[in-house]
Parts: structure tokens; sequence; C-alpha cells
């Protein structure tokens, strides 16, 4: 074991067997660019069980959920403005 303590979340979220995401796409500061990230994967996506919509939003709200306590305010922040720009994309 390396000393760092391993979550099954952390493994769906490298791993998504429904979207092919960017690497470090939930580390940038660009909320437009985060939801063009996913609509991207989504919309590629040929594993997904539900709409390009619904599973671009499910993974970035598993990502701040997964993160919970430990997201940062000012991030949180960023990412739930990533929302609305992901539904702006889906015209929603």
């Amino acid at each position: 074991m390396t000393g760092k303590k391993e979550y099954w979340s952390d493994e769906v979220t490298k791993t998504s067997i429904a979207l092919d995401l960017e690497k470090g796409v939930f580390t940038w500061d660009d909320p437009k660019r985060i939801a063009e990230s996913l609509k991207r994967s989504a919309d590629e996506s040929t594993r997904r069980k539900t709409t390009p919509f619904q599973s671009a939003m499910s993974m970035l709200n598993f990502y701040i959920n997964r993160t919970g306590k430990n997201l940062k305010p000012e991030r949180k922040k960023m990412l739930e403005k990533t929302k609305i720009e992901l539904r702006k994309l889906y015209n929603r």
C-alpha cells in the first residue's frame, strides 16, 4: 500500500465506463471549457445509458458530491457555474 487512502469513487472518476473524460477536466478553471469537454465526452460515448446531457451532468454532480467537504467554496462555486454552462450547451 502506498500510504495514500484510496476511494472507490476516485477509481470511478478515473475509469468511468460511461464517459471518456479528458485528463484533469475537473481541475480546470474555466467553467465553459469544462462544460464543453463534458459535453464532447457525453456526445461521443457509445457506452452511456442515458441522454448525453444527463450523463454529463451526472458525472459533474458525482465529482462535486465525491469531493464533498474537501471542496473549497470558491471551487464549488466555479463547478456550479459549470452546470449553468452545461445547461446552455444543451439548450436546457
